[in-house]
């Protein structure tokens, strides 16, 4: 690469990737320094400089004007700088050319170097620039390959995401070439670019997909207002509408269940509950324990927690709590209130709750209403 070629490299550098060549240029020049030294051993204080317009280059010894000269390399009385400046005067710094005969060639090849360097560090920082802006969204990935300790490494199309172990969802398999939809968890710069780490467990992925699929939470009238999940098992979501017109759990359902049956789809056949959010927490509480019914709810708090005790009927007790304890679980975490549920005949025995007031009793919406409202789904 000669003087010419430089600058032309470095005009287009900066018109398509808008590096500064400015930039360019002190890096090679900085690098030239390194070189001159490791080339040519010298112990002087050494300084080059790029001609902007032609590229030509030249090496100096930089030498500071002192009364006494102990050190030549490093120092210049003041008798033999005014012959080079009149002007100079003790304490000033003289730069005197050194480059050296075959320094071109050198100097050539550093700056291809720096250039090379820059070009990629450019594309580094346009990729994270890029990716950046879509942290915490999702994308569509292509399964590559699985590597390490069962990472997956999934396409993003311009870079490949890490789908770490932790991230995936045990009861799936990625295969070569499957297309999923992935959560964007974090993207770092690191030396060797930028890394993307990606989930399937995330429950904002599910929010996401939700608002994708759902014009209603788009546009905002529709509020997704909290979200629990066990990734490939199920998940409960509470959402709310701003709009009295507008029926919250049906426009996330779609007709005949269109719209949640993609995302069902998508997410291998996960259970998925949509329930309305409530601010009365009793009715909250019952709502999250869907399918279950619920007789009666009794809340209490204290500084540190918030606790409900739950009666159901008594042929609901196992819905209401889930295989596992999954349904009450998710429900807990839903509602950020501690449930303990008893079934009605144990409620009476043991004074779970006191049955004579009538505000823990939950009032009973329409059969019908009831069957629209709190609604799971599950694509077989």
């Amino acid at each position: 690469m000669d003087s010419t070629e430089l600058i032309e490299a470095l005009n287009i550098i900066e018109k398509e990737k808008g590096i500064n060549k400015e930039i360019i240029f002190e890096a090679i020049e900085t690098s030239l320094v390194t070189a001159c030294k490791k080339n040519f051993g010298t112990s002087q204080n050494i300084k080059v400089d790029i001609n902007r317009e032609t590229g030509d280059v030249k090496v100096y010894a930089q030498k500071e004007i002192v009364e006494d000269v102990y050190d030549a390399f490093l120092e210049i009385s003041l008798e033999e700088a005014r012959e080079i400046n009149p002007a100079y005067d003790y304490g000033d710094i003289v730069d005197i050319e050194i480059t050296p005969r075959n320094f071109g060639r050198i100097s050539a090849q550093t700056a291809k170097q720096v250039v090379v360097q820059k070009f990629r560090e450019a594309e580094r920082e346009k990729l994270f620039n890029e990716y950046i802006t879509k942290e915490r969204e999702i994308d569509t990935g292509i399964v590559q390959r699985v590597e390490g300790k069962r990472n997956v490494i999934v396409s993003l199309g311009k870079i490949d995401a890490v789908l770490p172990f932790n991230e995936q969802i045990s009861t799936e398999e990625y295969k070569f070439n499957d297309r999923i939809k992935v959560y964007i968890l974090e993207v770092k710069q690191t030396t060797k670019g930028p890394q993307v780490t990606v989930s399937r467990t995330h429950y904002e992925l599910v929010k996401r997909l939700f608002e994708l699929e759902v014009p209603e939470i788009f546009d905002g009238i529709v509020e997704i207002k909290n979200i629990s999940r066990e990734a490939g098992s199920r998940t409960k979501m509470a959402v709310y509408s701003k709009n009295p017109n507008v029926d919250a759990v049906g426009s996330c359902v779609g007709p005949n269940g269109s719209r949640v049956n993609v995302i069902v789809n998508e997410l291998k056949g996960e259970k998925i509950d949509i329930i309305n959010w409530s601010e009365n927490p009793k009715k909250f509480i019952s709502e999250a324990l869907n399918p279950s019914e619920v007789i009666a709810v009794e809340i209490s708090k204290n500084d540190n927690e918030q606790n409900a005790k739950v009666v159901v009927p008594d042929n609901q007790l196992s819905l209401a709590i889930g295989k596992e304890g999954q349904n009450v679980r998710l429900a807990a975490r839903l509602t950020g209130w501690k449930i303990d549920i008893k079934s009605e005949s144990q409620a009476k025995l043991t004074n779970f709750v006191d049955f004579s007031n009538k505000d823990i009793f939950v009032k009973e919406t329409n059969d019908e209403d009831s069957e629209n409202e709190d609604t799971e789904f599950n694509e077989e």
